[in-house]
């Protein structure tokens, strides 16, 4: 499983997740034009780009405004502090199948695209058919840029682009949202033990899952059966009562217990492994 996993309790080294996500992408293509041949290409990609004065001090230009269809973004080259967030060096961060060039923050290859406050993506949390014109967007611009790699941010997951932009493709002609690329699965070792959270469901069911994981089992089981979970979250909403119900084999089973975050941390699934008796 091409799953990035740290030991250690280093989610307590992560960035606080921005509102709105924001995908980040590496690619070349764009490096060396000018603003009339960015705001043209963009435009042909039928993205309808509006160019947007930045008066804050130190500000990267160009910046645009982008509709496709419900979403508005802004997009533009990404500063420092935003390629600080996404470093895939830093233990907080998860990486798919995804290995950056050692050059991928240099000479303006990397520009982030956040929705606009006004845009209904902002504040949208619920299943990922809100987010399809986000997706859709994000597939043009992958082409666009010719990009190499995506960070999506609520997962603070790296993903190889065109695998990324694969898995979307299947998600708007078949529904199903591609878990691994929009929710990354972290293991966690402390003293009670080696657990496995997600990190980026909430977004898409309010969510996130916590589970232990059974003496003998592998990381890989455990992905297996969480983005499973995650999975039906993304598709059918939050877990709202304690159930039970079967796992993935025969004799297994999962107990799912709700609990709301305190201190307005987000809510949490508990989620239990074991075995008929």
């Amino acid at each position: 499983m091409a799953v990035d996993m740290d030991a250690g309790s280093t989610d307590t080294l992560i960035l606080p997740v921005p509102p709105e996500p924001f995908a980040l992408i590496v690619g070349g293509a764009m490096q060396g034009r000018s603003v009339d041949m960015l705001e043209q290409a963009l435009r042909r990609m039928g993205l309808q780009p509006e160019r947007v004065e930045d008066c804050t001090p130190g500000a990267i230009e160009p910046r645009f405004r982008l509709r496709f269809g419900t979403t508005i973004v802004l997009a533009g080259p990404a500063e420092g502090a935003v390629l600080d967030a996404a470093d895939p060096d830093q233990p907080s961060t998860s990486l798919l199948a995804a290995s950056l060039p050692s050059h991928w923050r240099q000479d303006g290859h990397c520009w982030t695209f956040v929705p606009e406050h006004d845009s209904a993506l902002a504040t949208a949390t619920g299943q990922p058919s809100q987010l399809r014109d986000l997706f859709k967007m994000m597939v043009l611009l992958i082409d666009l840029f010719d990009a190499s790699h995506l960070f999506w941010s609520p997962a603070r997951l790296w993903s190889d682009a065109a695998q990324f932009r694969a898995s979307i493709a299947e998600m708007l002609a078949s529904g199903m949202p591609p878990v691994l690329h929009l929710v990354a699965f972290r293991r966690r070792d402390d003293a009670a033990g080696a657990s496995m959270g997600t990190r980026g469901l909430a977004l898409f069911a309010g969510q996130e899952l916590e589970a232990r994981i059974p003496v003998g089992w592998t990381v890989a089981e455990m992905v297996r059966r969480l983005s499973r979970l995650a999975l039906d979250m993304m598709l059918n909403g939050p877990v709202q009562h304690e159930r039970t119900m079967r796992g993935l084999e025969s004799g297994e089973w999962i107990d799912l217990s709700p609990s709301a975050g305190a201190n307005g941390s987000r809510s949490m699934v508990i989620v239990e492994f074991g075995r008929d008796r």
